[in-house]
């Protein structure tokens, strides 16, 4: 499948083609940060079909945290374009993809144990405190 994408400014575009890993909704802190007390729509693709086709991305890794993720994001907008947190796929963010509809919904909400009382868990879908296995 490919899919294409890119920040709000339009000074960051991506494709990305090859199957879709995941699609996921986390409700990690870190998350939270980032989407402004929200959860976080992310869809995993494979990290050899992702790539930039207009601008370069920054990134920003936390080190005093275990296993912090590296985020990356448009530096003139600042918007959040991918997480890079397991080995070979990158995490899109729902919202910067040209047409979001193809998300279709989260197969699982993961790091639940973070969430805040206002959230709401997606209805029929697995959830777990972490990460799956």
């Amino acid at each position: 499948m490919k899919l294409e994408g890119g920040c709000y400014c339009k000074e960051i575009r991506y494709e990305s083609t090859g199957e879709i890993g995941l699609k996921g909704q986390c409700f990690c802190r870190e998350c939270q940060y980032i989407a402004g007390g929200d959860s976080v729509l992310v869809m995993g693709v494979p990290e050899d079909g992702f790539k930039l086709t207009q601008g370069e991305l920054k990134s920003f890794k936390r080190t005093d945290i275990e296993n912090g993720v590296t985020r990356e994001f448009c530096p003139n907008c600042g918007t959040h374009i991918t997480t890079r947190a397991m080995p070979g796929m990158v995490m899109i963010k729902v919202g910067t993809l040209d047409d979001p509809e193809v998300f279709e919904g989260p197969q699982m909400a993961i790091y639940t144990c973070d969430k805040q009382a206002y959230h709401r868990l997606p209805e029929g879908v697995p959830a777990f405190d972490k990460t799956p296995g």
